[in-house]
Protein backbone atom coordinates (compact mmCIF):
# COMPACT_ATOMS: atom_id res chain seq x y z
CA UNK A 1 0.00 0.00 0.00
CA UNK A 2 1.45 3.38 -0.86
CA UNK A 3 0.41 6.24 1.63
CA UNK A 4 -1.38 9.48 0.74
CA UNK A 5 -0.33 12.92 -0.19
CA UNK A 6 -2.38 13.88 2.94
CA UNK A 7 0.36 13.26 5.06
CA UNK A 8 3.06 14.63 2.82
CA UNK A 9 4.27 17.73 5.22
CA UNK A 10 4.45 15.63 8.53
CA UNK A 11 7.13 15.41 10.70
CA UNK A 12 8.55 11.76 9.87
CA UNK A 13 8.22 12.56 5.93
CA UNK A 14 9.75 16.25 6.33
CA UNK A 15 12.75 14.08 7.99
CA UNK A 16 13.14 11.95 5.22
CA UNK A 17 13.48 15.22 2.47
CA UNK A 18 16.98 16.26 2.34
CA UNK A 19 17.23 19.87 2.99
CA UNK A 20 19.80 22.07 0.42
CA UNK A 21 22.06 23.14 3.88
CA UNK A 22 21.70 19.72 6.10
CA UNK A 23 19.26 21.41 8.10
CA UNK A 24 15.66 20.13 9.54
CA UNK A 25 12.76 20.78 8.01
CA UNK A 26 9.17 21.58 9.39
CA UNK A 27 5.83 22.95 7.88
CA UNK A 28 4.99 26.18 9.47
CA UNK A 29 1.53 27.66 8.86
CA UNK A 30 1.98 28.22 4.52
CA UNK A 31 6.02 27.99 5.42
CA UNK A 32 8.82 25.62 5.74
CA UNK A 33 11.89 26.73 7.88
CA UNK A 34 14.73 24.50 7.67
CA UNK A 35 16.58 24.95 11.07
CA UNK A 36 20.52 24.24 11.10
CA UNK A 37 22.81 24.12 14.05
CA UNK A 38 26.28 23.34 15.22
CA UNK A 39 26.29 19.98 15.13
CA UNK A 40 29.80 19.13 16.73
CA UNK A 41 29.92 21.53 19.46
CA UNK A 42 30.86 19.40 22.96
CA UNK A 43 30.67 22.16 25.19
CA UNK A 44 28.29 24.77 25.27
CA UNK A 45 29.66 27.73 23.09
CA UNK A 46 28.28 30.84 21.03
CA UNK A 47 27.12 28.66 18.11
CA UNK A 48 25.39 29.75 14.76
CA UNK A 49 21.52 29.08 14.46
CA UNK A 50 19.97 29.63 11.32
CA UNK A 51 16.78 29.59 9.78
CA UNK A 52 15.63 29.45 5.66
CA UNK A 53 12.71 30.28 5.25
CA UNK A 54 10.75 28.55 1.93
CA UNK A 55 7.33 28.31 0.55
CA UNK A 56 6.05 24.34 0.13
CA UNK A 57 7.53 24.45 -3.41
CA UNK A 58 11.08 25.14 -2.02
CA UNK A 59 11.09 28.71 -3.20
CA UNK A 60 12.78 31.20 -0.86
CA UNK A 61 10.89 33.67 0.95
CA UNK A 62 12.73 36.73 1.59
CA UNK A 63 13.14 37.98 5.25
CA UNK A 64 13.72 41.76 4.84
CA UNK A 65 11.79 43.50 7.97
CA UNK A 66 11.07 39.91 9.80
CA UNK A 67 11.49 39.44 13.33
CA UNK A 68 12.36 36.04 14.72
CA UNK A 69 13.31 33.70 17.78
CA UNK A 70 14.75 30.31 18.28
CA UNK A 71 14.27 28.53 21.74
CA UNK A 72 16.80 26.03 22.28
CA UNK A 73 16.36 23.37 25.03
CA UNK A 74 18.99 21.11 26.13
CA UNK A 75 18.30 19.25 29.60
CA UNK A 76 18.02 21.74 32.02
CA UNK A 77 19.53 24.42 29.60
CA UNK A 78 17.31 27.24 27.58
CA UNK A 79 18.77 30.05 25.41
CA UNK A 80 16.49 32.61 23.71
CA UNK A 81 18.50 33.56 20.36
CA UNK A 82 16.71 36.56 18.55
CA UNK A 83 17.06 35.73 15.09
CA UNK A 84 17.72 39.16 12.95
CA UNK A 85 17.30 39.00 8.65
CA UNK A 86 20.39 37.37 7.06
CA UNK A 87 20.14 37.84 2.98
CA UNK A 88 17.79 36.30 0.87
CA UNK A 89 15.88 34.05 3.29
CA UNK A 90 18.10 32.95 5.87
CA UNK A 91 17.37 34.57 9.73
CA UNK A 92 20.91 34.39 11.73
CA UNK A 93 22.25 34.64 14.97
CA UNK A 94 24.47 33.15 17.74
CA UNK A 95 23.71 31.39 20.65
CA UNK A 96 25.24 29.40 23.59
CA UNK A 97 24.32 25.80 23.15
CA UNK A 98 25.91 21.91 23.35
CA UNK A 99 25.40 19.97 19.96
CA UNK A 100 23.38 17.24 21.85
CA UNK A 101 21.35 14.38 20.51
CA UNK A 102 18.43 15.79 23.06
CA UNK A 103 18.60 19.37 21.38
CA UNK A 104 15.13 20.64 21.04
CA UNK A 105 14.24 23.74 19.32
CA UNK A 106 11.38 26.11 18.47
CA UNK A 107 11.34 28.78 16.00
CA UNK A 108 9.30 31.65 15.82
CA UNK A 109 9.65 33.74 12.89
CA UNK A 110 6.90 36.96 12.11
CA UNK A 111 7.92 38.22 8.48
CA UNK A 112 6.45 41.64 7.71
CA UNK A 113 3.33 42.15 7.70
CA UNK A 114 2.59 38.79 8.76
CA UNK A 115 1.51 36.59 11.53
CA UNK A 116 4.03 34.90 13.32
CA UNK A 117 4.66 31.54 12.73
CA UNK A 118 5.87 28.33 14.59
CA UNK A 119 8.04 25.45 14.12
CA UNK A 120 9.56 22.90 16.65
CA UNK A 121 12.68 21.04 16.03
CA UNK A 122 15.02 18.00 17.09
CA UNK A 123 18.27 18.96 14.97
CA UNK A 124 20.07 16.24 16.29
CA UNK A 125 18.21 13.60 16.77
CA UNK A 126 19.29 10.36 15.23
CA UNK A 127 17.05 9.49 12.18
CA UNK A 128 15.52 6.35 12.16
CA UNK A 129 15.25 4.41 8.38
CA UNK A 130 12.55 2.38 10.55
CA UNK A 131 14.60 -1.20 11.02
CA UNK A 132 16.23 -0.31 14.21
CA UNK A 133 12.56 -0.13 15.84
CA UNK A 134 11.96 -3.50 15.72
CA UNK A 135 12.63 -6.02 18.01
CA UNK A 136 12.70 -9.78 17.17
Amino acid sequence: LVAGGAQAHDDAYLDTVKTPRGGQLRMAGMYHFELVVEKTAKDARDNPVVVYVTDHAGASIPTAGALGTATLLSGKNKTVVPLTPDGGNRMRRTGKYASTAGLKAVVSITLAGKAAEQARFTPLATKSDGHADHTH
